[in-house]
This record gives structure tokens, sequence and C-alpha cells, in this order.
């Protein structure tokens, strides 16, 4: 029994050691701070998409909500339904609030996301999460923008795939980025982010 309660205390600090460098690298004195590597500010872009209901939008879109944004594409296997379904869990978790939150699935395949494909596919989560496309160029600003990176990989056949960043980008409602919410980041870890840059909009709002 002691062996058994050893073990359980090892896996548990385990844990904890991991959750402990991902605050350290992406919240904590670990962050990466260099020049160019954290997104721009909102209010410091200029781009315009279009979301799925044929609307054009753009950093005011965004601007005055705090705001989630993501960039994947429809035909990911793998980690833009996770990220989309984890994201979808956050705002569940949230709750009424969550409609103060802009939240946003950005395309880096344009070439197949059409606004059509985007408005099924983000149908398929949570309904706060919209989804945007445009042209390729508007697509490169954007992401130029974030700091995000994508990259087209050719496959067999013709088909191909889309390597890209992978973390949630948080940012206040004065567009002022906050941090990066890594892939697979533990719900106990995001959802107090998302949290923070709520109130601190409340904050103002009150003062």
């Amino acid at each position: 029994m002691m062996r058994v309660a050893k073990i359980a205390a090892i896996g548990a600090a385990a844990v904890f050691a991991a959750l402990f460098v991902g605050w350290w690298q992406v919240d904590g004195p670990g962050a990466d701070s260099a020049p160019g590597k954290r997104s721009l500010p909102l209010t410091a872009m200029e781009f315009s998409l279009t979301d799925q209901d044929g609307r054009d939008v753009g950093p005011e879109t965004l601007i005055g909500e705090p705001s989630l944004v993501f960039f994947g594409f429809t035909y990911c296997p793998d980690v833009c339904p996770t990220t989309l379904s984890d994201i979808s869990g956050w705002l569940d978790e949230i709750g009424p609030d969550a409609e103060d939150l802009n939240t946003v699935f950005i395309t880096v395949d344009p070439d197949r996301d059409t606004v059509e494909a985007m408005a099924e596919y983000v149908s398929y989560f949570h309904p706060q999460i919209q989804g945007w496309t445009g042209l390729p160029d508007q697509i490169a600003a954007i992401a130029d923008g974030f700091r995000a990176t994508y990259e087209k990989v050719e496959g067999e056949n013709g088909e191909y795939t889309m390597n890209h960043t992978a973390g949630v980008f948080l940012f206040d409602a004065t567009g002022r980025f906050v941090t990066t919410i890594d892939y697979h980041e533990p719900r106990e870890f995001a959802v107090p982010k998302i949290r923070r840059a709520m109130q601190n909009r409340t904050e103002r709002a009150e003062s």
C-alpha cells in the first residue's frame, strides 16, 4: 500500500512539474519576449477577411471585447478539431459570459476553405466560434500580424496538408496581446487565463 501511494505521489509530482514548465514558458519568467515573436496588438494590425456569414471583418471587429483566435484549416485531421473541441469546452465552462468573448477560427488554407466551407465546419462546435477566410494575400497579412506561421506540405496524387501554429492567441478588450494558450493545455490553466483577460475588461468598464 505504501509503495502504491509513493508511486502515485511521484506521478502527481511529475504532472505538476510538466504543467509548471508550461506556465514558465508561456506566462512566467521563461516566456519568450524576443522582438518579433509575440503577436502585435490588434490596434497595430491591418487586415480584411470574410466571416462565415459573408460579412467583412477586420481588427475593429475584435477590439472592444476580449478575443480568442486560432489558425487552422477544415481538412486538418487532428490538431484543429481537437483544439476547437477544447475551446468549446472552455466556453461551456465560462458559461453565459462567453457571449462577451470573440472566438475566431481563421483558415490558413483559403484555396479550399470557402465561406460556405467555414460556415459548415464551425457549426460542429460551440456557436460562439466564428470562421474567417479570405484571399491568400489577406491570410498572409493577418498571420504576419499575429506572428503565426503556416506552410503547405505537398502529398501524393496532388493532395496536400498544412503545417501551422497550433496555439490559441488571447487578447484583452483593448486589443493587447495577453498570452498564447498551448495545444492540449489543461483546462484548469486555460480557463483562468481567459477569465483574467475578461476580468480586465470588467474592471475597465467599472472604472
